[in-house]
């Protein structure tokens, strides 16, 4: 049988000071205090240390269970929408795809209706394909197409209709998530019938305002959102497409080899189309990749076309069509294209950028 080790004892007034401490340390917890001392690695990491996890959504799974929803959950008063959010691993079965950003796949069926309503949160859609629906925004009908970019900032009326006899699915970007921790959501609802079922080619914000480097005078000034609807993607495709032929040219044009991006844009300010959201397009040319980089603050990305890898935190990812992944704060990303490759990404940078905490790490430095 093993001795019990001895002991020395604890002198006396070291083992009146444990007591002390551990009585302080009670107060602490009961009037509601707790000592830096004890939390400072957790507050206050060398490095930003997310919960949320690099993460990647298959559309090949997404469309189906959205299509089994539109069987089974209607639209209308309660749950308002048919959105199915995209839940980050990390983040303990919330419904966030970032502590900052929401991302979901809404679903419409033909002829449904997806009533008004108005909130806090900024929001947009991007359309992965598919066309019919319309999206009506302080009144003003804007088509949604394959490819299409459309705004509805913050506490501006929205409702949706299919006019076709086939279903529709697109990903909605909100930033619910920080409206939510911050407690500054408001939410109204507004009338079950749309304001205007007209459905005409091009909304009355695209005929003021998405013309290339004009502004109706009438409406000068600055806006905190875009006033543009619909970022079309005749005009995304035409841009990118030139940056690349005037690479080809030997002119400087793209983000880096075979990389052309572009940032959509408020025409108003020139700064990001929503406060809270930076929304971009990305074309990389088959065997081609980006830099790779580190970044404050989180990004979501979609495939809109092409095949190709994206390495999230040294993690690899196969990429197909429609496929949705997120890149948390500082974690380290980049992607190759197999063939051309098309990704639309949006990000939280204007909120990190307005309060001076973005940070970003590029290339060589990234990896050090």
């Amino acid at each position: 049988m093993r001795k019990k080790e001895r002991k020395e004892p604890v002198p006396a007034a070291d083992a009146e000071r444990d007591d002390e401490l551990d009585a302080l340390y009670r107060t602490f917890t009961e009037t509601n205090l707790i000592p830096l001392w004890t939390q400072i690695d957790d507050l206050m990491p060398e490095q930003p240390t997310p919960r949320a996890r690099p993460h990647v959504w298959r559309w090949s799974e997404l469309y189906p269970l959205a299509q089994r929803a539109g069987d089974l959950v209607p639209v209308g008063r309660g749950g308002e929408r048919r959105a199915i959010a995209l839940a980050n691993p990390g983040l303990g079965g919330r419904p966030y795809a970032s502590p900052t950003l929401w991302a979901a796949i809404q679903y419409l069926g033909p002829h449904e209706v997806a009533p008004e309503h108005r909130h806090t949160q900024n929001a947009f859609r991007f359309i992965i394909e598919g066309e019919g629906v319309w999206t009506v925004v302080n009144g003003d009908p804007v088509a949604m197409r394959r490819g299409d970019f459309l705004l509805t900032p913050g506490w501006n009326w929205h409702g949706h209709q299919n006019v076709t006899e086939t279903p529709m699915a697109w990903l909605d970007g909100l930033d619910i998530p920080l409206v939510h921790q911050t407690d500054s959501s408001f939410f109204e609802f507004g009338p079950a019938a749309l304001t205007d079922t007209s459905t005409p080619e091009r909304s009355r914000a695209e005929r003021l305002w998405a013309h290339p480097g004009v502004q109706p005078v009438a409406l000068l000034g600055e806006r905190p959102s875009s006033p543009i609807s619909a970022y079309r993607w005749e005009h995304t495709d035409r841009a990118l497409a030139d940056q690349l032929a005037i690479e080809a040219e030997g002119h400087p044009a793209t983000a880096a080899p075979g990389h052309a991006a572009v940032r959509f844009s408020n025409p108003t300010t020139g700064r990001d189309v929503l406060p809270t959201i930076r929304a971009e397009f990305h074309r990389l040319r088959a065997r081609k990749s980006t830099v790779v980089r580190r970044e404050v603050g989180s990004s979501v990305w979609q495939v809109f076309s092409g095949r190709g890898t994206a390495v999230v935190g040294g993690i690899e990812n196969r990429l197909e069509h429609g496929d949705i992944f997120v890149v948390p704060s500082w974690v380290e990303y980049e992607i190759h294209a197999e063939a051309d490759l098309d990704l639309f990404r949006f990000s939280d940078a204007p909120v990190f950028e307005a309060l001076h905490l973005y940070r970003e790490l590029t290339g060589r430095e990234s990896t050090e």
